[in-house]
């Protein structure tokens, strides 16, 4: 990493407090869960303040699998987490109802099911977001059935915008790419800005009316 690089990474994080702060300050919306398939919510979460009321933190879901789990999220819930091996993957793997959970940054199988019975225990059912991404293979019939699913909070981050797709939240700068990238990472448009912010989430956790405000 050259010197240009990292005092523009010292910049961004400097300049992302200050984001931060105003953005936890806009945040009426304290106790609400956050399902993810995929490490922009933990990084939305820990950017925002908010304690993780839900297991999906700091690891991955397949498309179809994780489309699978939201579509009966309590039932998949009410199971318990088993463990699975793949070759080539080194970290904990989880399994439930034969949809896989991929615990990216956790060390052992116990860390991970302490952390997912943990955090899962935390999940406030009348206070629900969803997130999604066109990752995984995720093809437009898979967004569809998303859009289709009776979930009153959901998006889902796309690169190209599709104007049948209601719940689509299309990020610019991956308009190249075959999917959306990274939306934690730092954009190289704006100091301190992620490609996440070019979504108004904030607006989104408030948008619950049935949410206690602080």
């Amino acid at each position: 990493m050259n010197i240009i690089t990292r005092i523009k990474n010292k910049l961004n994080r400097y300049c992302r407090r200050s984001i931060n702060s105003k953005n936890r300050k806009k945040l009426k919306n304290r106790d609400f869960s956050l399902i993810a398939s995929n490490c922009n919510g933990g990084f939305l979460l820990h950017d925002l303040g908010m304690r993780f009321n839900s297991p999906f933190i700091n690891l991955w879901i397949g498309c179809r699998d994780f489309l699978d789990i939201i579509s009966d999220l309590k039932g998949y819930m009410s199971e318990e987490l088993t463990f699975v091996k793949e070759d080539g993957i080194d970290y904990p793997i989880g399994c439930i109802r034969g949809a896989r959970i991929y615990f990216k940054h956790y060390q052992t199988e116990e860390e991970a099911r302490q952390k997912w019975n943990e955090r899962k225990a935390r999940i406030n059912y009348d206070n629900l977001f969803v997130m999604f991404t066109d990752r995984d293979n995720c093809t437009h019939e898979d967004m569809q059935y998303f859009d289709s699913l009776p979930l009153e909070h959901k998006i889902i981050f796309t690169n190209k915008k599709y104007p049948d797709i209601k719940s689509a939240v299309y990020i610019s700068g991956f308009d190249d790419k075959p999917e959306v990238g990274n939306c934690f990472e730092f954009t190289q448009k704006h100091l301190g800005e992620k490609y996440y912010d070019r979504f108004d989430y904030i607006s989104w956790f408030n948008s619950n009316q049935n949410s206690k405000q602080s």
